[in-house]
């Protein structure tokens, strides 16, 4: 093999693994959880630690925030192509205007306008059609890694 080919073959590897890297964790929306001192237990939460909330009356595919509600309750809405990962319960459900939302346990997640910082819970019991509430963590152990890479083809 010629000098400059065996130099090269480093540099391609590592670009083909960086490559592999960033392509299982593009598509992929982080949930986390913590522990929320004012609630006295744990939450699901976004990746700057905002609390993430559901609706009481959202079920089996009925919206019920639409329109001006989603301006106090904005919806955590998913890219094209795009999967939550973390907490096991997580999933997608497509919403009256065509786009996609993240969803725990079947109810769609949102984020309150009212909460300013990490580890707010101003949306916490607040009434409308339905109560809303912030998710609560699952019970047990909870996944916090992305999905492996798909194996590569070996040379």
């Amino acid at each position: 093999m010629p000098l400059k080919l065996r130099r090269l073959l480093p540099l391609v590897a590592t670009a083909i693994a960086l490559l592999a890297v960033v392509a299982s964790a593009a598509g992929t929306l982080k949930i986390s959880t913590a522990h929320n001192a004012t609630l006295h237990k744990r939450i699901l939460v976004t990746t700057s630690g905002r609390t993430l909330y559901s609706l009481s009356a959202e079920t089996h595919g009925r919206f019920i925030c639409t329109d001006a509600c989603l301006s106090t309750w904005p919806p955590l809405i998913l890219k094209h192509g795009t999967k939550p990962i973390g907490v096991r319960g997580l999933g997608s459900i497509k919403r009256p205007d065509g786009r996609r939302q993240a969803t725990y346990r079947g109810k769609p997640l949102y984020r309150f306008s009212g909460d300013e910082k990490k580890g707010d819970v101003g949306g916490e019991g607040f009434k409308d059609v339905g109560t809303w509430h912030a998710a609560p963590a699952p019970k047990g152990k909870t996944s916090h890694k992305a999905p492996s890479p798909a194996p590569s083809p070996g040379y």
